[in-house]
């Protein structure tokens, strides 16, 4: 599974909608679907901030991990 199929599988298993995601991010609709469909490359900046708040490990994003689970500190 790719990163960005894990992307929107996570949002989906959550229950957001894109446009609850984007919002999140402070960014379009528009920008987070190219990045759920592969179209634009996610920038590690907005990365960490989908991972902080849907509360997840961008290991298990980019397929580093099975763990979804953010790291506790």
């Amino acid at each position: 599974m790719t990163y960005f199929e894990r992307m929107r599988a996570t949002r989906e298993d959550k229950d957001l909608k894109q446009e609850d995601v984007a919002k999140m991010l402070n960014i379009k609709q528009q920008q987070y679907s190219e990045y759920e469909r592969g179209l634009r490359v996610i920038s590690i900046h907005y990365l960490t901030e989908f991972c902080k708040h849907l509360n997840i490990s961008a290991d298990y994003i980019l397929g580093l991990s099975e763990n979804l689970e953010y790291p506790k500190r």
